[in-house]
């Protein structure tokens, strides 16, 4: 997994002084190169293992495929707009943000827009400034009894909402993923957007700049709002179809705007920036020092913590993989990556489906890793040859195997113990393993049972043949002739015909005369 050989990491962008730190101090090596053109950005990243940015630097496709080296980009803030996520995965590549790095900063701004908006301050202090004393024009109303629609009811959305019900706002809002008791256990209960629209004084939306959010709120959404409503950006730019919001703003349809983010920046829509319903800032969300410190020391400490095997943080591709930095773990994951191998080696081609069966209530909860693991073995050698737990799933896709995984409590008893074990089926081949000792091994081959567990490291030759003494004699004359010394051996309990795995020393430059010998016969190195 791409974790560890982290030794020099690149920063974009200014970032607080503390991230340095803290990477140098964990023996990293930092290099800070800002206001990089992409094809600056592109001939610089190929020496790094890390690369760690704001919101400027714009993480390209080939800007990634550009990193030969690159383990893990670092986002200083939420979000990862800015970031080919899908491309960074392709390559096996973790990404990461800081999640609650900046949510009191955006929550308060946000919360400040709302305000500004009531009461129209903005432009009530640029009249005074420029000689004016007009009290009438800047009539406002009360955020009391206001009913505000929160879109997007994460940690900024909860945080605004408790903030704005401070004011005595009555407090509804949407969000797909998070469940209507939970939100109403802060005070918002949830409803479809399609009823939320018309109740709204006020509306905010605290969600990604996805599919489905691009243009959010659009014509069709302010035609059926409160004549008058105000809106506010906070979030991403682009969930408020700006050409539509114009079009509200000149119609009267919306009431006034606050936008901290648009659809480029800085904006060209002058318009827009210059309506007088309309207030705006630079993409400040995050602009405090508080912020920003926060963010910088998370990101810093997220990676240190994923190279030591702490934790995975904040890995926006990467959170099913978090319970694999577990030690306990990682001998489970080595034997789904030995049993794709082996799966691969005694096929040849490989022909799905693929099953996976993961049996054990110690193993209830390890599908995903233990997926993306006999993945890894199946592909790598191919010409995925980038593979790793990180893109497995992605690769597989792309590869047309089909995966199925299920999961059972019951145990084999193997020596009358039980035995949690994970076992591979592909058209006519099963492979059966476990962990014993914290050493992966092969249980059973195409239903033959071996008389002791079979240690899945090493060179491994494997070879189907009648129980016949002569036959070992023969392999072991052709392995002396190649040069090849045998380490251990081991066969199945079948009479009539059997497995038999011999640990080899080098691995056979040609099978053919062995093949003379024997039924089947495969090696591979693990």
């Amino acid at each position: 997994m791409a974790v560890a050989g982290i030794q020099k990491i690149l920063i974009s962008e200014s970032v607080a002084a503390c991230c340095k730190k803290i990477l140098q101090e964990n023996g990293i090596k930092v290099v800070e190169k800002q206001n990089m053109t992409k094809e600056e950005l592109i001939a610089e990243i190929k020496g790094y293992d890390g690369l760690v940015v704001r919101s400027a630097t714009k993480v390209t496709a080939d800007v990634i495929n550009a990193a030969e080296n690159l383990k893990v980009i670092g986002r200083a803030g939420t979000g990862v707009d800015n970031v080919d996520v899908d491309a960074a995965t392709r390559k096996g590549i973790i990404v990461m943000n800081t999640p609650a790095g900046n949510t009191v900063s955006a929550a308060e701004l946000t919360c400040g827009m709302i305000v500004c908006l009531s009461r129209q301050i903005p432009q009530a202090v640029a009249s005074l400034k420029a000689g004016n004393w007009d009290r009438k024009k800047f009539m406002g109303s009360e955020l009391n009894e206001k009913t505000l629609g929160i879109v997007g009811l994460g940690r900024i959305g909860k945080e605004v909402a408790i903030r704005m019900q401070s004011f005595g706002m009555k407090t509804i809002g949407y969000d797909p993923i998070i469940p209507a008791d939970v939100t109403e256990a802060f005070g918002v209960p949830q409803m479809p957007l399609e009823q939320l629209w018309p109740h709204c004084d006020f509306i905010t939306v605290h969600t990604p700049l996805l599919p489905s959010t691009t243009g959010l709120i659009n014509d069709e959404t302010f035609s059926i709002c409160k004549k008058g409503v105000k809106v506010v950006n906070c979030a991403r730019g682009g969930i408020i179809d700006e050409a539509a919001l114009l079009r509200a703003l000149e119609s009267g349809q919306c009431g006034g705007a606050a936008l901290d983010v648009f659809v480029e920046e800085p904006p060209k829509n002058v318009a827009l920036i210059q309506h007088p319903n309309m207030i705006c800032c630079p993409h400040l969300g995050a602009s405090t020092r508080e912020a920003q410190t926060r963010c910088g020391e998370d990101i810093a400490v997220q990676i240190v913590d994923m190279i030591k095997g702490k934790s995975l943080f904040g890995a926006v591709n990467a959170q099913a993989l978090t319970c694999t930095l577990a030690p306990e773990t990682k001998p489970w994951i080595a034997l789904g990556e030995a049993l794709g191998a082996v799966t691969k080696a005694c096929m040849g081609k490989l022909n799905g489906p693929f099953h996976l069966q993961v049996t054990g209530a110690s193993l209830k909860q390890a599908g995903g890793y233990l997926t993306a693991a006999v993945i890894v073995g199946l592909l790598k050698g191919t010409s995925q040859s980038n593979i790793n737990l990180v893109n497995a799933n992605m690769m597989a896709k792309e590869s047309g195997l089909n995966i199925i995984t299920e999961h059972k409590d019951t145990v084999n008893e193997q020596d009358g113990k039980s035995t949690a074990c994970i076992t591979v089926v592909a058209s006519s081949h099963l492979i059966c393993g476990s962990v014993h000792g914290g050493v992966p091994v092969l249980l059973g081959l195409n239903g033959s049972a071996f008389k002791q567990p079979v240690s899945l490291s090493g060179n491994l030759l494997l070879y189907k043949a009648l129980v016949d003494s002569s036959t070992l004699t023969s392999v072991i004359d052709i392995l002396k002739a190649d040069g090849v010394q045998m380490n251990s051996f081991s066969t199945s309990c079948d009479t009539g015909e059997r497995w038999s795995i011999m640990g080899i020393s080098s691995l056979l430059r040609d099978l053919t005369k062995l093949k003379q010998h024997v039924i089947a016969a495969v090696q591979l190195a693990l």
